[in-house]
């Protein structure tokens, strides 16, 4: 039973070409609703979206990720390869992550469909969009980034541990260098606090069929 379970697992790592997570984090100094409790990681801080997509380009490609790998992690190398990274900011929806978010993808604030600075109930509560009720139950002064990444495989908490680095980065407790810092010291206790597990999905597996 055994032999046959680990030729299935074996057979299954082989085939698999891709594998895709987003990463689903809220930023505001407002709590979160009963809505979104445990489904984002809530940051009360703002974030520097480009300072973290800058920081996202570092740790595209072949690397050794050692400093993004968990205790306890049983893979024979800690090199891996990130095909993709990048964090985008889009508007906060309890849809996520049923909608494809890049089709949300938004350039600036402005383009939200409420505004995140408004004081109003219904644009605090999400009460009305254009005459329905899509938003019902989202509180509007959070900004929502998603961070999505792309490879074959990963290490333990590898995905978690990235977002930590790039949240610290966003609020300005690291800078970009860091990234690369972190990246070339090759230990865990190098990088930022592991994000939590409640905030990520994932999105995507692709298999190679024979």
């Amino acid at each position: 039973m055994f032999d046959a379970f680990r030729l299935i697992f074996m057979q299954d790592i082989k085939l698999k070409s891709e594998c895709r997570y987003f990463y689903r984090l809220l930023s505001g100094s407002e709590s979160l609703s009963i809505f979104e409790k445990d489904r984002a990681w809530h940051v009360p801080e703002e974030l520097d979206l480009h300072a973290m997509q800058k920081a996202c380009e570092v740790l595209i490609g072949h690397h050794d990720f050692s400093s993004f790998r968990a205790s306890g992690c049983q893979a024979k190398s800690p090199i891996r390869t990130i095909d993709e990274l990048h964090v985008s900011e889009v508007p906060s929806s309890t849809y996520f992550p049923c909608m494809e978010s890049n089709a949300y993808s938004i350039k600036s604030a402005s383009d939200l469909p409420f505004s995140s600075t408004s004081d109003s109930d219904s644009h605090r509560f999400g009460l009305s969009n254009g005459g329905n009720n899509v938003g019902f139950g989202i509180r509007k002064r959070h900004r929502c980034y998603v961070v999505k990444v792309r490879a074959r495989a990963f290490l333990y908490h590898q995905v978690r541990l990235i977002v930590g680095v790039l949240k610290s980065v966003g609020t300005g407790d690291l800078i970009v260098a860091d990234v690369e810092r972190i990246l070339n010291a090759k230990t865990v206790t190098a990088a930022s606090p592991m994000a939590p597990a409640h905030g990520l999905y994932l999105g995507h597996v692709k298999y190679d069929l024979p």
